[in-house]
Formats: structure tokens, sequence, C-alpha cells
């Protein structure tokens, strides 16, 4: 996930002659830079953890409902330990994601409020502003990090399941919420697909890569007289999904099943209006074998929906903050879960519109076409 940059601009009047200075910069001062930086990384993996307990726990939730506590009413109302609450509460109010507004009174008169801001990104899942789930992500790709050093001295890689449930569902979560605002729209950006799967009745969708199930239920609820199918390397995502269209009473048309997508046996009639590939393609063993079966699958007239990180056209070692997230998560999770399976290519999370365009062609797709949707994340390619 990134955003597109520009390079910066010349301050210079342009009828003033240009003068470059290269006037080396202190190792001293890079230093002293590169250890604050160091320390404002700490303390932001630090307060994650804080936020990912607290959504855990439901403290915030609670704080939410109740408007106004202290930590031995929350703590009665959570069933929790009173000391624990209370300096997770103090902590929250000095790291500003809560409000105390008697910071004088004793601790046991303390009271400490959610402020509406903090609502937004850590429970309001129908807003952008709404990314909670991340601290679940990162805290999973942490639980990793020993299984990830051993990689690196073996060359082997690490399973999508060791990362737990934290990451798994921290990805439901986060990416889910965008799925429920914004998927009706991307199918939108295809009137030709969108207007077959709301008149053409049986009309159906194969969602590969799915998860928890998130988009391929969104999927069924923006088009409720299709049928969607839902498949997944992850045995526990897989029963989630399960679970998850159960509860929705969407089981009559949402089906799973534990597939590789480059397993998928040909259909010579195609048996999808539409194949979805949602912030999965990157992590793929086969991406080649997997195009090149979901091609096999589509009806004719149908077409491939892949969203995937949105990136630089080519690599620079001066990457803005989402193009550093990327590289993040690619170190710790992506890459070595793809070296976990049979992999062919093990791409990691950074994926160029050129890689998509040569997988697509080697696949027998002609050159993806890239929709007009934005979004702060992912590219949308239409096959």
């Amino acid at each position: 996930m990134t955003t597109q940059t520009r390079p910066l601009q010349s301050a210079h009047d342009a009828s003033s002659p240009t003068i470059e200075r290269t006037e080396p910069i202190e190792p001293r001062v890079v230093a002293e830079a590169l250890s604050e930086r160091l320390f404002d990384g700490a303390l932001a993996t630090l307060e994650l953890a804080t936020i990912h307990l607290g959504l855990r726990l439901g403290l915030y939730e609670t704080i939410q409902r109740l408007g106004s506590v202290t930590f031995g009413r929350l703590a009665a109302e959570l069933d929790s330990d009173e000391r624990y609450v209370r300096e997770w509460l103090e902590q929250q109010a000095v790291a500003e994601l809560l409000v105390c507004p008697n910071p004088d009174a004793t601790p046991e008169e303390r009271r400490y409020e959610l402020p509406d801001a903090t609502a937004m990104v850590l429970l309001e899942t129908a807003t952008p502003a709404y990314l909670g789930p991340v601290s679940h992500l990162a805290v999973g790709a942490l639980l990793a990090v020993p299984a990830v050093e051993e990689a690196f001295r073996t060359g082997g890689g690490v399973p999508f399941h060791a990362y737990g449930s934290d990451l798994r569902q921290g990805l439901g979560q986060l990416n889910g919420a965008t799925f429920d605002r914004a998927i009706a729209g991307w199918i939108a950006a295809m009137p030709d697909i969108d207007r077959r799967l709301r008149t053409v009745r049986g009309g159906a969708i194969l969602d590969v890569g799915c998860g928890v199930g998130r988009s391929t239920l969104a999927l069924a609820r923006a088009f409720p007289t299709t049928t969607v199918h839902g498949i997944d390397l992850d045995v526990a995502s897989v029963e989630e999904a399960r679970a998850a269209a159960a509860g929705a009473g969407l089981e009559d048309r949402v089906t799973f099943s534990v597939d590789d997508a480059a397993d998928l046996a040909s259909d010579a009639n195609g048996r999808y209006d539409l194949v979805t590939i949602l912030e999965a393609l990157h992590d793929m063993g086969d991406p080649i074998g997997a195009l090149t079966a979901t091609r096999r699958q589509l009806r004719v007239g149908g077409a491939v929906l892949i969203a995937d990180q949105l990136t630089r056209d080519r690599y620079a070692a001066d990457g803005d903050p989402m193009e550093r997230f990327q590289y993040g998560c690619s170190v710790l999770h992506c890459l070595p879960a793809t070296r976990a399976e049979q992999h062919v290519v093990a791409n990691g999370t950074v994926i160029r519109a050129s890689t998509v365009a040569t997988w697509a062609r080697e696949a027998g797709f002609g050159p993806p076409r890239v929709l007009d949707i934005e979004d702060p994340f992912w590219r949308f390619y239409r096959l």
C-alpha cells in the first residue's frame, strides 16, 4: 500500500541561476535524527500494542457505551483486574487517545472519556478513517519475528497459520471495512459486469484468496441474485468465513472451500461472470498459474478484477511512508508466508503495475486495464 508522489519542484526563480550545494551533512546530525526515529518507532510500537489490548478486551467499546468511567467502574464492567485497567487508562490518556477531564483527582476518582476522533479511527467501521485493526496485524507480525529470523538463516518460510488469529482477523477486519463500504463501487467501474451481475439470473462470482470471507460476503450483499464462492489456502480462515456466512444468513448463496487457485480444474464453458482477487495476488506462490486457471473459469464476456498495492512504477531508495509500510509487511509476513508454500514466485508485498502486466500476459490475458478508481492504498486492474 502506498501513495503516489511527485518530485519536489525547485524553489529557485526560473530567471535565477541554479546553484547546487553538495555540502555533506555531518554524521553526528544524521545519527541524532536516526536515534530520534528509532525512539519514535519504539514508542509507536508500544502504543500500537496497547491499542490492540484495548480493542481485544473491549475497553474502548465499553468506555464509549458508558460515556465516562473510573478505572474501578471499567474493571467491574469487564470483570478485569483493577490495577491493569488503571495503568492502561492512565497510559491512554498520556498518549492522548483518551481524555481525562479531572487529572488532579485521586486515581480512584479520575474519569476517562473516549473522544469522537479516537472512536472514528478505532471503532467506526463505516468511516474511511477506520484503522484500528492495523494494531492486530502488527502484533501478529511481531509475534512471528523469531520464526522469520530462522527463515533468514535457512531460506525457508513461515506458514500463514504461524501468525495466529491476530494477523488473520486483523486483515479481515481492516480490509473488510473497506469491502463493505466500497466493493459495489469498484464493480460499478466495470459497467458491463455490474449490469450483468444485476440483471442475469444465475450470475456467479469466484472470490480468490478470500481470507475470512469479508470480501465474499460484501459481494453477495452487493449482488443479491448472484452466487459467490470463496477459496483460500488457510483452513482457519475458511472455517471463519463459513461461520460468518451462516451468521449473516447467506449460506444459501455463499460457499467456501480450501483450494489453491492454481489448481482449479479447467472449465470449457466457464462458470463465473466475475473473478475477484482482492489484496491477494502478491501473496500467491504461483500467480501466473492462478491467473491462468481463473481465466479458464470465466464465462464469455466475464472479467477478472484485481485490487492490489498502489506502488511507484519502479524501485527507489527514498520510499514514502506507505512504501516503507509495504516493505515492512513484506519482510515480516508476505515474503515468509509465500516462501512457506510450494512457490514458483515469491514476490512479497510490493507489487508493481509492470509485474501484474507481465503475469497477465503470461497467463493468456491481454494488457490489464487500470480502472479509474481512487483509493489511497490499492490499484485496480481489469483482465
